[in-house]
């Protein structure tokens, strides 16, 4: 996937972070260029998380960037390069390859983030933004019309991303009203029940929530991190690199977390 044009380095983090303005955030980590690699960048891998797989499947494509939503440092980590991070590490500094990341920003981009590209994906549309930092969406399907029930609606998601939904289900009919929020986003649950939905689909469920959807009425739908977020990286990625003329792949390293 080389190309031949390039750009420089601080162009492409400069659109980057244009696009996505990660100055706007509070988050768990930082944000924009984690790793520095060699200075001229024409070719972009996008994936999910910066596995080592997904390292070794950039190196094997000739990346000279790798852009992903969960990047390699996080808040509270102890800060040694030993065992997992070592490797990584040590593989994207002996091909020089830029590593960057963007966590919430990504989620909360309009068009191109993770909640907006999971709704293109389930067709829903977003009327209005809820919880801490507006990261979570709410609206309805596109087309206008209701899901007959909760199965109905774990159904239909769970046949767009292709993998078996777990459905906390309270008796009700009709599903007009959704709430979503990628990833880890469980605790935007009692947000979803404040803002007036009648169903949440996430990434994961903890114990409290099947509670919550049980006694509040509250559909709660979670159909796995992984799964959910695989759609925003390779959407920002493709849009930066076809305004700069640079070469992109998605890669998608199989999770079933």
């Amino acid at each position: 996937m080389p190309s031949t044009h390039t750009v420089d380095r601080a162009e492409l983090l400069a659109a980057f972070d244009a696009e996505l303005q990660p100055e706007r955030f509070k988050d768990y980590g930082p944000n924009g260029l984690q790793v520095e690699g060699r200075a001229r960048i024409g070719s972009i891998v996008s994936g999910v998380t910066a596995s080592r797989a997904l390292i070794e499947a950039a190196i094997e494509a000739g990346a000279d960037a790798i852009f992903v939503h969960h990047g390699l440092f996080w808040r509270g980590q102890d800060g040694t390069v030993t065992g997992w991070m070592k490797q990584r590490l040590r593989l994207l500094l002996a091909h020089d390859i830029n590593l960057f990341a963007y966590h919430l920003p990504l989620d909360a981009h309009p068009t191109l983030g993770n909640n907006a590209q999971l709704a293109r994906v389930l067709g829903l549309q977003a009327t209005g933004r809820f919880g801490e930092q507006e990261l979570g969406f709410i609206g309805g399907r596109a087309e206008g019309d209701r899901f007959a029930s909760a199965e109905a609606l774990a159904a239909h998601v769970g046949s767009a991303l292709n993998r078996p939904v777990v459905l906390v289900q309270p008796a009700q009919a009709a599903i007009e009203k959704i709430a979503w929020c990628t990833g880890g986003a469980q605790g935007y649950f009692e947000d979803a029940i404040a803002a007036g939905a009648q169903a949440f689909i996430t990434g994961e469920i903890s114990e409290p929530q099947a509670h919550y959807a049980r006694e509040c009425g509250v559909a709660f739908l979670a159909c796995g991190h992984h799964a959910t977020e695989r759609y925003g990286a390779p959407a920002l990625a493709g849009h930066v690199a076809a305004q700069l003329g640079l070469a992109h792949r998605f890669i998608d390293i199989d999770n079933p977390g």
